[in-house]
Order: structure tokens, then C-alpha cells, then sequence
């Protein structure tokens, strides 16, 4: 498995694209958030649930996929090399990136405001403190925020290390046995199963916290993905499946994104809770459409993705620091736009437009300096021929 996926290449890029647009959605909805509009509300939440059930899921199995063609590469030292790319850029962001969306979440929620400043307020987010607190619900400092997928990833990761200690045949027959069922109706049938029993089974039971040691309901669906990425990443005929089952998938999809959408509009636990029945229907139509939608997309990619090229090569190397730059971006954007009074439809693509553009200026930034590099998720730039035999001088 050494040949580059320039199909799974483009997902993870337009995945995270999403991401970076839902984070800015989350401003303008009626959810929980750090910063929120004044004219936040539901009516674009039905646009939100078209990639609520998928998007993360997909993202994991993609990286599943892409740390097989990772190992498939000869190195000793993958699992350094992997925690150095993962690890490094969470603390960085821990200690410096997301600490701007922690201090304008107290400034906005914090009952009477707060009015210390940054630096006052990062000397008490190191320290851990806890006193940050609104209706007993306490801000957890320091915190990783929307960093919390590189951790995960990261766990990930070590636990298939570890299970790749298992002799080469085992994984070998366990590859095969999964390849065959997800052959024919396979394909659409298990993963989808396993995913309704996940939601039926977990998520009224734990909250999703994205704080590692208590989101069983997470672990439970994103960890099986991952795995799954990983052991079908070289089964070309299960990807050829995905390919012929596309249209079948979006079918699925778009019917059961329909019915979520109809659900979240018309019932509200406190207003209109709904039946039992129906909460039932419900999350087994999610963890349908999570899995329907992950094999429209791969499908789609399969057969219509471009191939190489620069412009691929270019955001492949830029959707890491991206990703860890932009809901900073996004809070911090929001919150100095909020006494402009812009409507929400102009302020919208304002953000947008800042945010891809401050990011993408950060990048630019970012690569060209070395040091900057690791702090981001990539790697380290060789030295020039120049500055490499100034250092090494010929005897």
C-alpha cells in the first residue's frame, strides 16, 4: 500500500473545509457555543444536520486509512514520529492557540462580565483554574477545545500499534474476513448496524464531551471507524463496492437526513418531547445516515475526484494548521464584529471570508518558517544544499 489515494486526499480536504464552515454555523444556532450572535436561532440548523451524523466519522476513517498507507511505508519509527505530529501540536495549542476562545468565552458568559484582561486571564488559565463558573457548569481549564481530535487520533493510533503486535497472519486473515463482508449488501449493512447500536445503545447514556476519559459514546463509534479505515485501506474490491453503491448510498442518505431534520424541527424535550418510538426511529436513522453518507462520499471520490496536482499538494500540506488556527479565528472574528451590528447573512460571509483568509495567511507564515513547522504538524524542512555543506564542510 504505497500508491498515494489523491481520492482520500481530497475528502480529508473538503471534510475539514466543512468543519471550518459548521464551526462558523455554530455561531448563528440555538446549540451551546463559546461566543454566539445575537440573532442566533434554528433557522439553519437543518443545514447543520446535513453533516452532524458524518463528518467526524468520516474524518477518522479516512485516517485510518491513510496511517495504513503510513506503515506500509518502510519505518522503525512510526509511532514516534506519529506522537510528534499529533502531540506536539496539542500542547502548543493548548498553551497558546485556543486560550483566545476561552478568554472571550468569559468575557461573554461569565455572570458580570469579566474585565481583568488577557494576560491577567491567561495567568489563571495556566494555573488551572476552575472558579470560572456560571449556574454551577464550570469552565475546565486549560482545555483543548476543537483540538480534542488530535488526542483522540492520537490514542487511536496507539491502540492499533498495539495491536498490530499480533503475529502479521492474524491481522492478514482478519483483513480478509472483513473484506468479504462487506462485499455485495455487506457493504451497506454491518457498519451501518454497528453504528445504530452505538446511538440506540450510548448516546442517551453519555454526553458527548470530547474530554477523552468519559465519551464512551464517541470512542464507540469514532474508534471502530478508525480501525476500519486502517484494515480496508489496501481491499480494493470493497472500495470498488463503494463505488458501485454510491447512488444507493445517497439515496439512504438523503432520505434519513430528511427525517432528522423533520425530527429536530418539529420536537423539543421541553416543549414538544417526542415518544419514546420516535427517539428510537431517530437515532437508528442517524447512525444509518452516518454510514450511508461516509459511502456516498468515498464512492463519489472514487469515480469523480480529480487526481494530483498542485492545488492538491498545496491543501493537503495547508489543512493541518487550518484546522488548529480556525475556530480561534472564527471566536475571536465573531466576538470584534458583534458592535458592528453587520445582518447575520452579510456578517456570515464576512466570517467566512476571515477566517479562510486568516488561516491561509497563517500557513503561508507558517511554512516558510521552520521553527513554526512541528508547532503545526509539519515537518521540518531540510536544510539547503548550501546551508547543509556549511555545516558539513568536504575534509
Amino acid at each position: 500500500m504505497t500508491t498515494r489515494r489523491h481520492d482520500l486526499d481530497w475528502v480529508r480536504v473538503c471534510a475539514f473545509g466543512l468543519l471550518v464552515l459548521y464551526h462558523i454555523g455554530m455561531y448563528y444556532v440555538s446549540w451551546d457555543w463559546h461566543v454566539k450572535s445575537p440573532a442566533a436561532g434554528p433557522a439553519i440548523e437543518p443545514l447543520m444536520f446535513m453533516t452532524s451524523p458524518w463528518r467526524l466519522s468520516l474524518l477518522f476513517l479516512v485516517s485510518g486509512a491513510a496511517t495504513a498507507f503510513m506503515l506500509g511505508k518502510p519505518s522503525q519509527r512510526f509511532l514516534r514520529m506519529r506522537s510528534w505530529r499529533l502531540l506536539v501540536p496539542l500542547v502548543f495549542g493548548m498553551l497558546v492557540v485556543v486560550v483566545p476562545q476561552a478568554y472571550y468565552e468569559v468575557v461573554e458568559k461569565l455572570p458580570g462580565g469579566y474585565t481583568d484582561g488577557y494576560l491577567a486571564f491567561y495567568a489563571r488559565y495556566l494555573s488551572g483554574d476552575g472558579s470560572f463558573c456560571r449556574e454551577g457548569d464550570c469552565l475546565a481549564l486549560p482545555t483543548w477545545n476543537h483540538l480534542w481530535f488530535l488526542i483522540y487520533l492520537w490514542v487511536y493510533t496507539v491502540a492499533l500499534w498495539l495491536l498490530l503486535r499480533l503475529p502479521s497472519k492474524v491481522i492478514e486473515r482478519i483483513r480478509h474476513r472483513l473484506a468479504a463482508l462487506l462485499l455485495g449488501s455487506g457493504l451497506l449493512l454491518w457498519p451501518a448496524l454497528l453504528l445504530v447500536v452505538v446511538r440506540i445503545a450510548l448516546v442517551a447514556r453519555f454526553e458527548s464531551t470530547h474530554a477523552l476519559v468519559d465519551d464512551w459514546y464517541n470512542h464507540a463509534q469514532y474508534l471502530p471507524l478508525f480501525l476500519l479505515g486502517f484494515l480496508i485501506a489496501g481491499a480494493e474490491p470493497v472500495w470498488q463496492r463503494m463505488e458501485n453503491s454510491r447512488w444507493m448510498a445517497l439515496s439512504l442518505a438523503v432520505i434519513t437526513y430528511a427525517f432528522i431534520a423533520w425530527y429536530f424541527g418539529h420536537f423539543n424535550d421541553e416543549v414538544n418531547p417526542p415518544p419514546d418510538v420516535m427517539k428510537m426511529l431517530q437515532r437508528a436513522a442517524w447512525g444509518l445516515n452516518q454510514w450511508t453518507s461516509i459511502v456516498a462520499i468515498l464512492g463519489f471520490a472514487r469515480r469523480w475526484a480529480p487526481g494530483d496536482s498542485p492545488a492538491l499538494r498545496y491543501l493537503t500540506q495547508a489543512v493541518f494548521p487550518v484546522y488548529i488556527l480556525h475556530q480561534t479565528v472564527i471566536v475571536v472574528a465573531a466576538h470584534d464584529l458583534k458592535p458592528f451590528g453587520i445582518p447575520p447573512l452579510l456578517e456570515g460571509l464576512l466570517l467566512i471570508m476571515l477566517t479562510f483568509a486568516a488561516c491561509f495567511g497563517g500557513y503561508e507564515i507558517i511554512r516558510r518558517v521552520n521553527w513554526l513547522r512541528p508547532l503545526f504538524g509539519l515537518k521540518r524542512n531540510p536544510p539547503s544544499p548550501l546551508l547543509a555543506a556549511a555545516a558539513h564542510p568536504a575534509p
